[in-house]
C-alpha cells in the first residue's frame, strides 16, 4: 500500500513555505560561544549528559560566527568588549537570534559602574532575556524554547524590513 493510497483516509497535511522553512529552524539552531563570566559555566553544562542541549536542536556550539546564526552572551558586557560583540554579531548570517544569559547581560547585573554596559541590548537585538544569577541549564532551555516559538511565527517579510529599518537608522546615526 502506498502513500497515495493511505493519505485520503487520514487526511492531508497542508502548510506554507514559510511555515515549513521556520519548523525546520527552530529545530537547528547553531549557537554561538560567548562566555564573559560564571553564566558561561551553566551555558557549558548545558551540553554534557545530564541536560543534553541536543534534544532542543542545538547539539554544537560554534566558535565561528560565520556558522552561526543565535548568539547567548552569559555574563557582563564590559565597555572593551561591547565592539567586539557588535562585530561577531555582523558576521553572523541572517537569519539570527540573540539570547540574554544572566542577569549581567540582561541589565548589569550588580555591576553599576562605568566600565560595564547596562545591558547587552543597547549594543545588539535581544530575543530573549533568561534572568538568573547563574541561570541554571534548564533556564537555558526554556529561554531556547521560547525562541523556538518566536522563529515559527516569524515572518520573511516582517524580519527582513525591521533589519531594512534598523540599517537605515544606524546610517541616519553615522
Amino acid at each position: 500500500m502506498g502513500l497515495e493510497e493511505r493519505l485520503p483516509d487520514e487526511g492531508v497535511v497542508t502548510t506554507t513555505l514559510e511555515q515549513a522553512v521556520n519548523w525546520g529552524r527552530k529545530f537547528s539552531l547553531f549557537p554561538l560561544t560567548f562566555g564573559l563570566a560564571c553564566c558561561a559555566i551553566e551555558q557549558i553544562t548545558s551540553g554534557v549528559s545530564r541536560f543534553d542541549i541536543s534534544r532542543f536542536g542545538s547539539e554544537v556550539f560554534r566558535a565561528s560566527p560565520r556558522q552561526a546564526d543565535l548568539m547567548i552572551v552569559s555574563g557582563r558586557v564590559s565597555n572593551k568588549m561591547a565592539p567586539v560583540i557588535k562585530r561577531l554579531y555582523d558576521q553572523m548570517l541572517e537569519p539570527k537570534w540573540v539570547i540574554a544569559m544572566g542577569i549581567c547581560a540582561s541589565a548589569g547585573g550588580p555591576f553599576n559602574n562605568y566600565a560595564i554596559i547596562q545591558g547587552v541590548d543597547k549594543i545588539i537585538p535581544v530575543d530573549v532575556y533568561t534572568p538568573g544569577c547563574p541561570p541554571r541549564p534548564e533556564a537555558l532551555f526554556y529561554a531556547i524554547t521560547l525562541l523556538q516559538q518566536k522563529i515559527q511565527k516569524d515572518k520573511f517579510r516582517d524580519r527582513a524590513y525591521g533589519r531594512q529599518l534598523a540599517a537605515e537608522a544606524a546610517r541616519g546615526q553615522a
